[in-house]
């Protein structure tokens, strides 16, 4: 079935929104189980040094997924475009395209973490057997940063290609093998930190592979060949242009969780940085619920977009505000009414790293519904050709950290380095939510106007 087939005047705003979020939300949760199976076997059997390892090297992992995302959210959102405008040839050339981004990135990231990458997690203080665990994880990942790029990209090209079903059915199969080779090589070879990082490059190289085959077969809309392989430059620029935000949005995680490792092992001990890891992983599934919820209003906003369905567009993203609203906050109180309970998940017999990560828990995720918004909203201005808006709002959220971060440490110690985020995330609500509720109105005025363009 094509995407003219699914949104059409007989099929309601509701049922073509849950048919393409609810696969996304699935797919993120899963790609999600990547880092959270890697952090629970690494809490267990290596303890807090390696989860302080591991949280160090996230910083640098994280600009690696974006890149992954830059490619998937940005072409994707042009191939949706293009199929709504009815240009199946550019569609299909910005799919070549997208492959030829996540190989140059993915080479570039080789050199840059080889060269880097050990500077990066000194830089975090690292030190002693943090250091040495944070090394051995990142040296992996210099080699496999081309699979790691293709991982996050291919489900999201596969997802804009009309196979939202098959996207997460390949993201699940590949969770499934990094949790059987996390048992494998961390529980029972003991390889530590490496055998973690070798278990999710190994299942990233299979989500890639069968991802290739699929575009190449006749199950794919926009089936490719080996004599049509274009690259277009211009296709290219527009990519990155609407997938950017996509981008800013992980280096702004690798960036604050970077600056809450230096300030945790400042203010704190290694034993802070791994409750940060743990209270990292538990919000991870919320912010990709949300980053679910975006991703499957991408498509059809996008389609809606390209082909002046005006009325739909703000029916989706109304119905996905609510969706990233309601079940942000529902996680925040179950969070607060059970925390030992999700954090014994990733804590065996360290009362100390228990009662920190409760601590931390509840400071540093009052406020994590809106930071789901606050993604949601720069999908939107993507997916409705205003790269400029999704990269101000992803960038704005990397930056309002800063005076959060200088100051609140100062003032509260400990405690202060928790609360960074949640505040700065309330201060950057204020000015997000106006933007979407101007764009709303804009987008009711332009639809009467059509309506009474119509009846003249």
């Amino acid at each position: 079935m094509t995407m003219q087939e699914i949104i059409t005047p007989s099929n309601s705003v509701n049922r073509t929104f849950w048919r393409y979020a609810i696969p996304s939300v699935v797919a993120m949760l899963v790609n999600g189980l990547y880092q959270v199976i890697d952090g629970i076997f690494v809490g267990h059997y290596i303890g807090f040094e390696g989860l302080a390892g591991i949280n160090m090297a996230w910083p640098i992992i994280g600009v690696i997924v974006g890149l992954g995302l830059l490619v998937g959210m940005g072409s994707g959102s042009l191939i949706s475009i293009y199929r709504g405008e009815g240009a199946a040839h550019k569609a299909r050339t910005t799919l070549t395209t997208g492959l030829g981004l996540i190989l140059i990135a993915g080479v570039l990231m080789m050199a840059l973490i080889s060269a880097f990458g050990p500077a990066m997690l000194i830089a975090q203080g690292a030190v002693g057997t943090t250091l040495e665990l944070g090394i051995e994880y990142i040296d992996i990942f210099s080699w496999g940063a081309i699979f790691t790029i293709a991982a996050g990209a291919m489900p999201m090209l596969i997802r804009n290609d009309d196979s939202p079903n098959f996207s997460t059915i390949l993201m699940i199969f590949g969770a499934l093998i990094n949790i059987a080779l996390d048992y494998l090589f961390i529980g029972k070879f003991g390889w530590g930190l490496k055998g973690a990082a070798i278990a999710t490059i190994f299942s990233q190289v299979t989500v890639f592979v069968i991802a290739i085959g699929y575009f190449f077969s006749s199950f794919s809309q926009l089936r490719l060949s080996w004599t049509k392989l274009l690259f277009s430059p211009k296709l290219a620029a527009k990519s990155i242009s609407l997938g950017t935000s996509s981008l800013f949005m992980y280096t702004y995680f690798s960036f604050v969780i970077a600056l809450h490792n230096r300030l945790f092992m400042e203010y704190g001990t290694s034993i802070h940085v791994g409750a940060f890891a743990i209270v990292g992983y538990l919000m991870t599934m919320y912010y990709l619920l949300a980053e679910g919820v975006a991703g499957g209003m991408q498509p059809p906003v996008s389609y809606y977009f390209g082909s002046g369905q005006v009325n739909k567009i703000k029916a989706t993203l109304i119905l996905a505000i609510k969706v990233v609203l309601i079940t942000g906050i529902c996680a925040v109180i179950l969070l607060n009414l059970f925390p030992e309970t999700m954090i014994s998940l990733f804590v065996n017999n360290d009362p100390a790293l228990m009662t920190e990560t409760v601590n931390g828990l509840r400071l540093h995720l009052f406020s994590m519904f809106l930071d789901g918004f606050i993604a949601l909203a720069s999908v939107y201005f993507m997916a409705v050709n205003q790269g400029g808006k999704a990269l101000s709002i992803s960038a704005g959220n990397m930056l309002i950290q800063l005076p959060f971060l200088y100051l609140l440490p100062q003032w509260l110690g400990v405690n202060g380095v928790w609360l960074s985020v949640p505040v700065s995330n309330v201060v950057l609500f204020l000015v997000v939510a106006p933007m979407v509720w101007q764009d709303i109105q804009g987008k009711d005025k332009k639809a009467t106007e059509l309506k009474l363009a119509e009846c003249n």
